[in-house]
């Protein structure tokens, strides 16, 4: 989706937060990470108040996620596929992401919204697999204010030309954390066959 997301915010302002942020979770390919970190930046120019900008984003995502997760559970998986060929979802992509939803439903709510291919299929998930909403909504709100509250103020701090590089941050950040959680994992397994062997 190319459209100037400056002139957006400056023009729209929080509507335009709420908006973007919204139409995302739905399944519409807006930026919406690299709109948070440019809102950050704004802020930290005066056009925006951190706490109005906290509160559109995340409800703004909040309401996105509650849409899609109704979505998934009223109308199912086969009409997600159908509709979802347009916006990047198909079978191999739900499938891969529902192995991993199933692991920890509670837990990917929250870390999910931080990856960006896998966070708009979450809500979806969610509703096909009949996740308790009211433990979704908890979850999924969570996760929506800390996931905005993060890039909000890494826009402020580091500034606009954090939108420049975030993507490719975070095509090597995910297997980074993995690779780091394996070696983790490995040194502990040795610790601990180290003390059975001597116990």
């Amino acid at each position: 989706m190319h459209f100037n997301i400056h002139q957006m915010l400056q023009h729209y302002g929080y509507v335009g937060v709420f908006f973007v942020l919204l139409m995302e979770m739905v399944g519409i390919p807006f930026p919406a990470e690299t709109t948070l970190t440019i809102s950050g930046f704004e802020w930290s120019s005066g056009t925006f108040k951190l706490f109005p900008l906290l509160i559109t984003a995340g409800v703004g995502n909040t309401i996105g996620s509650t849409i899609a997760y109704w979505i998934g559970r009223l109308l199912g998986r086969p009409v997600i596929v159908r509709f979802g060929k347009y916006v990047g979802i198909n079978n191999e992509r739900l499938d891969k992401a529902n192995h991993v939803f199933h692991r920890n439903q509670s837990w990917i709510v929250i870390v999910g919204k931080f990856i960006a291919g896998i966070r708009v299929l979450i809500p979806y998930l969610a509703g096909i697999n009949k996740m308790n909403f009211v433990v979704f909504s908890i979850y999924n709100t969570i996760s929506a204010f800390i996931w905005a509250s993060v890039f909000i103020v890494l826009g402020r701090y580091i500034g606009v030309e954090w939108s420049k590089y975030h993507r490719v941050l975070h095509q090597y950040m995910v297997p980074g954390i993995v690779v780091v959680v394996i070696i983790i994992g490995i040194v502990v397994a040795m610790k601990l066959r180290q003390r059975k062997s001597l116990g």
